[in-house]
C-alpha cells in the first residue's frame, strides 16, 4: 500500500498506534510499505516531534515526484488541482496498489483504487 498524509499525521496517540498496527501487519505479511516525497514534505514539520514517525518512515519505501506528465494528465482528467494527491494515486497506479487516505472525497475525484484510514 501506499500512504497518504492523513495516516502520518500524529495528532495524538490513537494515530501513533494506528500506524504502528499499518506498519508491523505489513511486516508480517512481508507486504511493501510506500509513501511519496510530496507528501513527507506536507507532514513533516519538527523532527524533534516526530521521532515515531521517523522511525516508522525507516521502513517505507519513498518516491520522487517522477511521473509530472502523467500527473498532469491525471489532474487534467479528473478536473482537479492537487499535485501531492495526483502523484500519490499515479505512484499507486505504477506498484500495482492501493491508496490508505483519510480524504476519501479527493481519491474518488482521482479514480484511484483507495482504503479509507
Amino acid at each position: 500500500m501506499i500512504i497518504d498524509a492523513g495516516p502520518l499525521i500524529s495528532d495524538g496517540q490513537e494515530t501513533n498506534s494506528r500506524l504502528w498496527a499499518i506498519v508491523k501487519r505489513c511486516a508480517e505479511r512481508g507486504e511493501d510499505l510506500h509513501t511519496t516525497h510530496p507528501v513527507l514534505a506536507q507532514v513533516w514539520r519538527d523532527p524533534a516531534r516526530q521521532a515515531n514517525l521517523a522511525r516508522a518512515l525507516q521502513t517505507f519505501d519513498v518516491h520522487a515526484l517522477d511521473d509530472s506528465v502523467s500527473v498532469g494528465r491525471r489532474l487534467a482528467s479528473s478536473g482537479t488541482a492537487d499535485v501531492v494527491d495526483a502523484h500519490l494515486v499515479v505512484t499507486a497506479e505504477r506498484l500495482g496498489t492501493f491508496v490508505l487516505s483519510s480524504d476519501p472525497e479527493d481519491m474518488t475525484a482521482l479514480d484511484a483504487r483507495f482504503e479509507r484510514y
